[in-house]
């Protein structure tokens, strides 16, 4: 019964990786700094660990997807996250192509109806 349980979660964990890109892109149309889009996530029900979301971020700012900005005029220096435009065109792709997968699964799930 463990091994299932073992078993059960990795395969949830690949999951999550699969779709963590998605739902991170989608709540940055709008500058969030990490605090605030983890927090907005976890409200919404899809919890990351600060140690998966800071280098998500990283990469996603390294790959052009994302710019960052200190805010420094507010108090405690928070550096914000947001779209580049190349990052609005991607998550535009990465839409479409979650709701193509989604409704193949679906079929299939349902037998190939």
């Amino acid at each position: 019964m463990e091994m299932r349980d073992e078993t059960y979660d990795g395969l949830v964990s690949e999951f999550r990786r699969g779709f963590l890109v998605l739902g991170v892109l989608s709540q940055l149309i709008k500058p969030q700094y990490g605090y605030s889009l983890n927090t907005m996530l976890d409200d919404i029900g899809l919890k990351i660990d600060s140690g998966t979301l800071y280098p998500l971020l990283r990469r996603l700012e390294k790959q052009g997807l994302l710019e960052s900005m200190w805010d420094t005029d507010s108090g405690k220096p928070r550096k914000y996250y947001r779209l580049t435009e190349y990052g609005m065109r991607i998550l535009r792709d990465l839409q479409e192509e979650w709701r193509s997968m989604a409704d193949l699964m679906e079929r299939l799930i349902e037998g190939g109806k």
